[in-house]
């Protein structure tokens, strides 16, 4: 299983999906969080698992929020760019990979 890191960006909107849902009902921001760790720990195991999206990107989905993991592989981890909602302006994050 390989490493996993996020950019900042990424942790900000994870955080602000679980403070949501925990604020919607006592408990459910940590389901969330749980869900994200879980696809995380797949991709780590299969990096190749996640849907290509654009350049070197991937996505894998979460399975009970509407969320995405948008990813690349790096050599030694996966560097999560964000943790996008599916229905909100998609591709928002292309920002961040422009390097």
């Amino acid at each position: 299983m390989i490493g996993f890191r996020y950019l900042p960006p990424a942790l900000e909107e994870m955080a602000e999906s679980a403070i949501f849902y925990e604020e919607q009902s006592p408990g459910l921001g940590a389901e969330y969080l749980d869900d994200v760790q879980r696809i995380v720990n797949r991709l780590r195991e299969n990096p190749k698992l996640g849907h290509p999206l654009v350049k070197d990107l991937r996505r894998g989905l979460l399975t009970r929020f509407p969320y995405s993991i948008i990813y690349s592989i790096e050599s030694e981890f996966i560097l999560v760019i964000a943790v996008a909602h599916q229905r909100r302006h998609p591709y928002y994050w292309r920002e961040r990979i422009e390097r």
